[in-house]
Order: C-alpha cells, then sequence, then structure tokens
C-alpha cells in the first residue's frame, strides 16, 4: 500500500467514524445500532493505520491479496446487517399485525355501543 493510499484509507476511516459519532449525537442513529457502527468505525481505523494486520489476517485466512481480504469482510459485515435487518422487520411486521387486529375490534365495539344520550331516548 503507498503512503497516499494509507493515508486516504486512514482519512475516510476517521471520516466515518466522525459521521457514525454526529448520527448518534443528533439522534438520527438509534442505540441500538450504535454499538455496531462504532465498532465498525474502530475496526476501520485499526485496520486501515496498522496495514501489517491486515496482511497478518490475508495470510491466516490464505487469500491472495488484502483487497480480497477487506471485501470478504465487507460482504460478511453486510450479510450479517441484512439477516439483522430482516430479524427486526420480522419482528415489526407481526407488531403492526397485531396492532391493526386491535384497532379493528376497538373499532367495531365502539361501533357497537349506543352513542351519548341515545339510550334515554330509548325509553
Amino acid at each position: 500500500m503507498t503512503p497516499t493510499q494509507r493515508i486516504f484509507a486512514v482519512a475516510a476511516s476517521l471520516v466515518t467514524f466522525a459521521v457514525i459519532i454526529e448520527l448518534i449525537r443528533r439522534r438520527k442513529l438509534r442505540e441500538e445500532y450504535a454499538f455496531l457502527w462504532v465498532v465498525t468505525g474502530a475496526v476501520m481505523i485499526v485496520l486501515s493505520s496498522w496495514y501489517g494486520l491486515i496482511e497478518g489476517i490475508t495470510r491466516l485466512i490464505g487469500a491472495v491479496t488484502v483487497t480480497t481480504t477487506l471485501f470478504l469482510f465487507a460482504l460478511l459485515f453486510l450479510l450479517l446487517i441484512s439477516v439483522h435487518f430482516t430479524t427486526v422487520l420480522s419482528r415489526l411486521t407481526v407488531q403492526v399485525r397485531r396492532l391493526t387486529q386491535e384497532l379493528a375490534i376497538l373499532q367495531a365495539s365502539r361501533r357497537d355501543l349506543p352513542a351519548p344520550g341515545e339510550h334515554d331516548r330509548e325509553r
């Protein structure tokens, strides 16, 4: 990795980490996801600044180049995020269905109740 590439990688990682922190500070990123993104940003900083580590990981997993290792880990991260969001979406779908059913029951029972004062007029 050339010095220019290393400087760019470290700068991009620091900017990404700063954006994550700012999103958390402005409450645009929920706390349940904040830890995951902070860890991801920190890992990006460590890997971009400590090139020997990524080379060691590349040798450990038997990859040919460092970029292959980075793309592999990026793909695994995106896969895990997709699985997590799918489980969250499934849970929310069940909650929306339950709330819709409860709302329909409440509206039906409200229609069946006599209007205020209507009970007195029937006598």
